[in-house]
């Protein structure tokens, strides 16, 4: 049952905090954008503010479900199927949609994160956590992705910035 009510991604940390009611209940490594911070459509950034999740994505799917165009392909990951689809930007396990909150920052326009399809989403294991290699999403493990969207609610907030762990998370 969900039981989270807000996430913050810490870009500066590469990491994943998670509340409910104040109080701190996972903490999780990501990848962000290597293209760095930046709200414009087409960037191939992360973007920064307060959002909410629009709408989850995957649930039942095996763990590694191939996901294109928010389908399930038919297909799990495997380093095989990773081979055959060099370059391919792997969307695995589940999606968490994001939709901006803040009209002219992150909604709306050009820097509408809900039409750049920016999610929190599953990415194979092979990729490095702690580093922002991805096109604008939040990667996670396979297996943090599904723990993380078991208790995550629609329209759970999702704040992203660049500070460094807060204190709260120390």
């Amino acid at each position: 049952m969900p039981d989270l009510d807000l996430l913050h991604i810490s870009i500066a940390d590469q990491m994943l905090y998670a509340f409910r009611e104040g109080r701190l209940l996972l903490r999780l490594p990501v990848s962000t954008a290597l293209n760095g911070v930046g709200e414009l459509n087409g960037s191939g950034c992360t973007p920064r503010g307060l959002h909410q999740v629009r709408a989850r994505i995957g649930a039942g799917l095996p763990l590694g479900a191939v996901l294109r165009g928010r389908r399930w392909t038919g297909e799990v990951w495997s380093p095989d199927l990773h081979d055959r689809f060099p370059g391919r930007d792997w969307i695995l396990t589940r999606i968490l949609w994001l939709s901006g909150l803040e009209p002219g920052r992150n909604r709306l326009g050009s820097v509408d994160t809900f039409r750049r399809y920016i999610y929190l989403h599953g990415t194979p294991d092979t990729e490095p956590m702690g580093q922002p290699l991805s096109h604008g999403c939040v990667r996670l493990r396979n297996t943090d992705m599904l723990t993380l969207f078991e208790r995550v609610p629609a329209y759970c907030r999702v704040r992203i910035d660049e500070a460094p762990c807060p204190q709260w998370a120390a």
